[in-house]
């Protein structure tokens, strides 16, 4: 039965059956692998970039955060905050 189907896939699709089992092989194996947990995947260039550009990004957000922040201790202290 799988056979059948597998024939009628690779005709309607116009690929070779030789190559539907290769392709079949390899997802079964890559899935084994991701399984087993050698999840090991290059980032492409693009993706590195996005992330380095995303992280500058943040790391100014808290930044700015943490100088807000000490400005109004600052300010709170010094509007009579310390009655010493």
């Amino acid at each position: 039965m799988v056979k059948k189907r597998s024939r009628s896939l690779c005709r309607r699709e116009g690929i070779a059956q030789s190559i539907y089992y290769k392709w079949s092989k390899e997802f079964l194996e890559a899935g084994k692998r991701r399984l087993a947990g050698d999840t090991a995947r290059a980032a492409s260039t693009g993706e590195v970039q996005a992330l380095r550009r995303e992280a500058r990004d943040l790391k100014e957000v808290v930044a700015e955060q943490t100088l807000e922040l000490r400005l109004l201790k600052k300010s709170m202290t010094a509007d009579g905050g310390d009655d010493e």
